[in-house]
């Protein structure tokens, strides 16, 4: 007899799960349901969607969440908030860099990026945040601002969605970008295998701070790129610039690996002294180890 095969709600966090989905809202529902079922008893307590009390409605809250028997009542308008609502905004920094098309398997890091992204927006507007995106890549290719009205997460959804591969990489456009447009206190998600100048990186992410940005940086590398694994020498091409070059296998397996594990430690310590938070996540790995750790940071931010 055949063994039976089984499923989880894990299962649907799996990247090569989610490429099956029609389309990215059905890729982040599945993901968020499928990991907030997995968390069973949540240590979270941001998840609670448990009435807490009304607040006064302000232009740009969700009219959803109007409560319109007390409007007649006492003809005011009042909003309902919930345990765990945060009243803020997530903003998702996405890069859309040449660099990003590489994948040693099914899914590139982009295709892994955007699953990621529309997770962490459709999770934040589930607590009523208000969602927002910049797609980028030497410039700003898309920004749509913050909004927590109806329509908005599908807005940003859509933004994401079409997000395709462009050229070189440039952080200090989509941090410019956000500075000028954005004010008050919140979440930004920056998504990218950040092949750039850690200094320059962090000239971007201190501004951001100081305006009570709490900032996190999940860098995308394929496995590939961690630990590469080559029989023979290769030609390797630049996918921004274009350049080539040759190299063996000996200098993939000691001095490339040196390299790049220099600069992701260079990258979490330049983050760390701005105060932002830094996760290295495989394109091969389930969404629920970022998804985890975005809560952990959450929390320890408060």
């Amino acid at each position: 007899m055949p063994k039976k095969v089984t499923s989880t709600p894990q299962d649907l966090l799996k990247p090569e799960v989610l490429a099956g989905l029609s389309n990215l809202e059905l890729v982040a529902r599945a993901a968020v349901d499928g990991f907030l079922t997995g968390m069973h008893r949540s240590p979270f307590f941001g998840f609670s969607q448990e009435f807490a009390e009304y607040r006064a409605y302000a232009e740009g809250d969700d009219t959803r969440f109007i409560d319109w028997n007390v409007y007649a009542r006492t003809n005011r308008t009042y909003v309902k908030r919930f345990l765990g609502e945060t009243n803020t905004h997530l903003v998702v920094l996405l890069d859309a860099s040449a660099s990003m098309g590489f994948g040693s398997t099914e899914i590139n890091k982009l295709q892994y990026a955007k699953y990621l992204a529309a997770t962490l927006v459709y999770l934040a507007a589930k607590q009523h945040d208000a969602v927002g995106v910049i797609v980028f890549d030497e410039e700003v290719r898309e920004h749509r601002p913050p909004s927590s009205r109806s329509g908005g997460l599908s807005g940003v959804l859509h933004a994401i969605d079409r997000a395709t591969l462009g050229r070189g990489t440039n952080l200090k456009a989509p941090f410019e970008r956000f500075r000028q447009y954005q004010s008050g206190r919140g979440l930004v998600a920056v998504i990218s295998d950040f092949y750039c100048d850690p200094a320059d990186m962090i000239k971007g992410v201190q501004p951001l701070a100081y305006q009570g940005q709490d900032v996190i940086l999940f860098q995308l590398l394929d496995p590939q790129e961690m630990e590469p694994q080559l029989t023979e020498s290769t030609v390797l091409e630049d996918l921004e610039t274009g350049e080539s070059t040759e190299v063996s296998p000996i200098f993939m397996s000691s001095r490339y690996r040196n390299r790049i594990g220099e600069h992701i430690d260079h990258l979490k310590d330049v983050a760390a002294r701005a105060g932002a938070g830094h996760e290295l996540v495989q394109i091969t790995d389930s969404l629920k180890i970022a998804l985890r750790n975005y809560l952990l940071f959450r929390q320890r931010r408060g």
